[in-house]
Formats: structure tokens, sequence, C-alpha cells
């Protein structure tokens, strides 16, 4: 049996270049890549060497720490290049992709049980796909958590529309979530708003409604007022697009790493939706999709993803890219004029009596970092019962038994996305949220 949760604290930043309710298919790259750097805190070592032949579901890396956790590939094909940064470190992996895909076979029983259901995800690299909370690392396979967490909705600036990203969906979002229920001894908890996701009531599954601003749509928001996280325990979550990933497995016996991406941004020429391959080059994909050269390209939303080039490639868990443009220019007088196109939340310029006003937004900071001061400010936005400036300058000072009192193995660096967004002081707070987790786990 599920809660209504009724969020009050947060803000919804309404800007250009939402994406239109199409889905295209995207031609597959020659060459796709995998990132180590998209899995945080995981040590991986090469599994493969240039010029051998993979399948899709093949296992690329394994991790050091955890050897049976390991990195699927996307696609089939012939791993062209290691590329390799400062101190030997891989930056990317690169498959020449073959013309016709190869899949690695898997076995699915006809009864799942939570040890078979482990062992298939481990044995596919979809092990991957989970995280863990506090740190946002993939869980080691010998941990349990205490519940698992799965959002239906993203309420991000120009978030996916995940009820129509989904519609063709339903069977494999209903069997991955019958996955994650087994693995989570019956403690599974979705959160839903008003879309129209079509979920089936299984046993041990508690399905919670939420309404409010962003950030309600943010897992760690969720996890908070559902099943907060104490010091010693871990609670697991899963993007709800790849717990579709994780079904289709199941169902087919096969890696399929096809995900649906929103394009969106007032750089976009049409913002819309594209079916792409995990790890698919960029510079194809946004080739004659862009209005000009002068643009941020954003792998996320503008509040937390990273900062991207044309040359990169589709990170292994990247639904959204923003295209956004950028804010290399100055305003003259522009603190003085009434600001009536210009985003207010504190009430500074006359645009907030339009609350249903759309902005055109650049990545502009309007300022250099200043002293950091009490405003009051974070507490508006950011919907969890703790004391956000307290906690931010422990961790400055880093007061680790402070720290663990204020609360810091509920947060991760996208919940307190709003706060650096708001903030007067140009604090780059998610790097020092970023910075507490890393210290804490370090610790421990």
């Amino acid at each position: 049996m599920g809660r209504k949760v009724k969020i009050t604290k947060g803000f919804d930043i309404k800007i250009f270049g939402s994406a239109k309710e199409t889905i295209e298919s995207v031609i597959t790259s020659q060459i796709v890549a995998i990132k180590p750097s998209d899995f945080k805190n995981s040590s991986l070592k090469l599994l493969v060497a240039e010029g051998d032949e993979v399948l899709a579901g093949q296992g690329l890396f394994f991790d050091k720490n955890f050897p049976e956790i390991f990195i699927p590939s996307p696609v089939s094909g012939e791993i062209v290049e290691i590329v390799r940064v400062e101190k030997r470190r891989i930056s990317h992996l690169k498959i020449l992709v073959d013309k016709n895909t190869n899949y690695k076979p898997f076995t699915i029983p006809s009864e799942l049980n939570r040890n078979n259901v482990k062992e298939i995800l481990l044995n596919s690299g979809c092990w991957s796909y989970i995280r863990q909370r506090p740190y946002d690392s993939i869980p080691s396979p010998e941990s349990t958590p205490k519940s698992i967490f799965v959002s239906l909705f993203d309420t991000g600036p120009l978030a996916p529309d995940y009820s129509f990203l989904l519609k063709n969906k339903n069977e494999d979002l209903n069997k991955g979530l019958e996955v994650l229920s087994l693995l989570s001894f019956g403690k599974l908890n979705i959160g839903r708003n008003n879309n129209r996701i079509e979920v089936k009531e299984q046993l041990g599954t508690h399905i919670h409604q939420f309404t409010g601003p962003h950030p309600t749509g943010n897992v760690g928001i969720q996890i908070h007022h559902i099943d907060p996280i104490k010091q010693g325990e871990a609670v697991w979550y899963v993007n709800v697009q790849d717990v579709a990933i994780i079904g289709k497995l199941f169902n087919s016996g096969q890696y399929h790493a096809e995900r649906i991406v929103a394009l969106v941004g007032s750089g976009a020429l049409a913002p819309s939706y594209y079916e792409i391959i995990t790890g698919s080059s960029l510079n194809e994909f946004l080739d004659k999709k862009l209005k000009e050269d002068n643009q941020r390209i954003i792998q996320g939303n503008i509040l937390t993803g990273k900062k991207s080039e044309s040359l990169d490639f589709l990170s292994f868990y990247t639904n959204q890219i923003t295209v956004i443009n950028e804010g290399n220019h100055s305003e003259f007088f522009g603190w003085m004029l009434p600001g009536f196109n210009k985003l207010s939340v504190s009430r500074s310029f006359f645009s907030w009596l339009n609350p249903q006003k759309t902005y055109n937004l650049d990545t502009n900071t309007h300022g250099e970092e200043r002293p950091f001061v009490v405003t009051g400010q974070y507490e508006k936005v950011l919907p969890m019962n703790i004391l956000p400036v307290v906690l931010l300058k422990s961790i400055l000072a880093q007061d680790i038994e402070r720290m663990e009192q204020l609360g810091i193995y509920e947060v991760s660096e996208e919940d307190f996305a709003l706060c650096e967004f708001v903030c007067t002081s140009k604090i780059e707070v998610q790097k020092i949220i970023s910075e507490g987790l890393e210290l804490i786990r370090k610790e421990g």
C-alpha cells in the first residue's frame, strides 16, 4: 500500500525547447564507445583487447573490487581503439559496429526467484543499471538493500515524459519491476505523479503518489519521504527507462541497449525524442539538429547534467540532451533593468508577476562567487528535513561527525542542484556535496 506525499518546497524552471511527442529512430553510429567515467566509484579493468570481436551483452570491463560486476557491450562488432589519457587511464573504448547485431544469449528460467534474477543481471551486465544511495555507485552483489526505488517521472527542466517514452514498453517495464521486486525481498517503492504509465500491482510493491514542483521527481527526495537512509543502510534505485531495458532482457533473453533520448533546449532546431544506442557518437546524432555553433551541449538537464562536446559519445545513463546558448557575454546595466524577460526566484525582477512565462536561458552566471551568507534561499527549494547551509559548512570544515548528524547519507548532488541555482553567492553547492560524500566514502 502506498502513500500520498505533497511536496510544497521547490521550483519549476520553465525554459524554451520542450520535446514534441514524436519518436524518430537514429541510424546506429559506425562507432560506439563506453566510458569508464560514467560509472561512479567503480575501478574498471579491461576484459577485451584491440582487435577482439564482441557480442551485444558481452563484458567489456569488470570492477576490480567486485569482479562479478561488468559493463556490457551495447552492440556487436570489433574493438578498434582503447583510448588512454594521463597515467594510462582509459578514457573510452571504441567499437566498430556490425551491420547486423549479434546478441549474446541468456537463458531465462520459467520461474524467477531472487537468486536466479541476481545471476542473470550479473551475467548480462545489467546489474550496472542498479545504483545505491548513498554514493550513487553500483552496489556490491553481496549487499542487501533496505528497499529499492523507481521514480516513474522526472520534474527537472525539459525532462523527458516517461509516460510517452514507455507507452509501447509496458510489458518490458512491468517485467523489470517484477524482477526488482524479487531482488528487493518485496520492498519495491514506486513513485508516480499524474502520468499515464500502467503499473501492475505486485506482491511487495508499494506505489506512492507524489505531487509538487521540482525536485519532487528526484528519487532522493522520494527516498527521504518514504524510507529515509540512516548510517550503515543502503537503498537501491533504478531509472525507469533502465527498468524497461532489464525487463526486455528477461522477456527476450537478449541485452538491448536502445533507449529513447530527449533532445531539448533552445539550441535544438526541432526538439524531439530519438531512439538511439547507448554509446553512440554525438557528432553523428546531433548533425544538422542544432541552430548555431555557439551552443552548450549538456548530457542531462541544465541543473545536473554534464557539459559535453560534439565529439563525445552518449553516456551510459543519459536520457536527455539539452542544448542552450553559451552565456559568454556581458550585459550593460543588466542588474538595473526591470527584467521582464529574466527568470526570478526571489522576485528581484518583475517577471515574477507572470509565473507561467517560459524563458530562454543561457549559461551566464551573472556574477562571480561571493561570501557564503545565510539567506534562507536553500530552505525554500529543498524539500528535505535537514539544515542545508549547516551541512555544507560542516563539509567545508571536514567535520565528519557533524556531517553524519546532519544527514549526509541521505543526500546527493542532484538534490541540491536547485540550491545552487538560486544561490545569491554563486556557491558550487553540488561540488561541495560531492566532496562530502567522497570524504565519507573513503573514511567508511
